[in-house]
């Protein structure tokens, strides 16, 4: 087979990270994989193409932000990948975020249908049947189950600051999206299944394969960092994300620091120089980092993982914290809770933050020998990517079998 995948990125995070795992998968199976992307890209097993330069995100996004056109923009762009696809003639093309300031979906869909090549596209939040927004489950917006319009969101990602055009692009993407007979889709959740049966997707051939991480690299890891950043003898709870903002929940680590004793330190991984120097008493910040090896010996390290999102779909994040062996504590937000049982963590209404202090309280009093055991072992037999990519295989296979 030759696969074709289209992303924002390229192995740099979790999309396409993603992205590349099954390039990896391919390969190894003697498979030939390209990935296309649009905006940022790290070293790659798979042959890579760019889409679109600086310029053409600018453009789009300004195209976003004036008229709400988001998906609709980088024209030349997609004209040129298109014209790579024909020269490329993949027998099958895998979607994953198409939204990004990089891809006109309107001439990609049209291309893709004519040419009725098999297309399995990933969903990782709920863009693709909305009107504009990429999350509305934290204001309950039910608009989405018939017409979107007069967005609620439409300062939210995808911003628009001028026009409200959700009712037009929500008409669109059901024109473009619903033709395609070979299309299928894949989901992370049973959470986001849920939604796309409520959708104008619902006819779509949709599989669930949970996301998958390198247990390799996400296993129990002994380090100095406690020494080194002296908090031996302290309790740690652990915050994980790549963008931190209210839907994250930062605002709910900094309440949970006022009522934690002084013996419970908490350190928060991924946030900017600025906000780091603004930290207070008892939080550790530190930036970004790529290294899979650093973050697990924070997941290790950590007594508990803490995930107080407020929009997410299946954050890859508690799958790394459970295979260190760490338990996660999270909201009921999304697919969220799906990584976890009752022998692994705790789930817990949005914002109770009380419930939180409660809950570490609760996982500190088990045997931690056999929570961490049990973290880990949970993470073996779901997630393994290995075995999640390979579901992905078996897809493609099927696409192009017919069956």
């Amino acid at each position: 087979m030759k696969i074709l995948q289209i992303n924002t990125s390229v192995n740099t995070g979790s999309t396409g990270r993603i992205a590349e795992d099954i390039g990896k998968v391919l390969i190894a199976n003697g498979h030939d994989s390209y990935i296309a992307y649009g905006r940022s890209s790290n070293s790659s097993v798979s042959k890579i193409i760019k889409i679109g330069n600086n310029l053409d995100v600018y453009l789009h996004g300004l195209k976003t932000v004036v008229f709400d056109r988001h998906g609709f923009g980088s024209l030349n762009a997609t004209k040129k990948l298109i014209e790579q696809i024909e020269i490329i003639k993949p027998d099958a093309i895998g979607l994953h975020n198409l939204h990004g300031y990089y891809l006109n979906i309107e001439l990609l869909m049209k291309f893709l249908t004519h040419k009725e090549i098999p297309i399995l596209w990933t969903l990782f939040d709920c863009w693709a049947f909305t009107g504009h927004c990429s999350y509305f489950d934290n204001i309950n917006c039910q608009k989405w189950k018939s017409h979107c319009n007069n967005c609620p969101k439409k300062r939210y990602y995808p911003s628009s600051y001028v026009f409200d055009n959700s009712f037009r692009n929500f008409a669109d993407k059901k024109l473009l999206f619903t033709p395609p007979e070979n299309l299928h889709l894949v989901v992370h959740s049973k959470w986001l299944k849920n939604l796309i049966k409520e959708s104008f997707l619902k006819d779509k051939v949709t599989h669930l394969i949970h996301s998958g991480i390198d247990l390799e690299v996400f296993k129990p890891t002994t380090s100095n960092l406690k020494a080194r950043f002296n908090l031996v003898g302290k309790k740690i709870i652990l915050g994980c994300a790549s963008i931190w903002d209210r839907r994250k929940g930062f605002n709910d680590f900094l309440l949970l620091r006022r009522i934690l004793e002084a013996n419970f330190i908490i350190i928060l991984i991924g946030l900017k120089k600025n906000v780091i120097k603004n930290l207070p008493e008892g939080i550790l910040g530190f930036e970004r980092t790529e290294s899979f090896k650093e973050l697990a010996e924070w997941y290790s390290l950590a007594d508990v993982f803490m995930n107080p999102t407020y929009m997410d779909n299946f954050p890859t994040t508690n799958l790394e914290a459970l295979a260190c062996g760490t338990p996660v504590i999270t909201y009921n937000t999304g697919g969220s809770p799906e990584a976890i049982d009752e022998n692994t963590g705790i789930v817990l209404p949005k914002g109770d933050i009380q419930g939180i202090k409660m809950g570490i309280e609760n996982l500190l009093s088990r045997d931690q020998n056999e929570l961490k055991s049990a973290c880990r072992a949970r993470a073996e037999k779901r997630f393994d990517k290995n075995d999640r990519f390979k579901d992905y295989l078996n897809i493609y296979q099927s696409l192009l079998n017919n069956e």
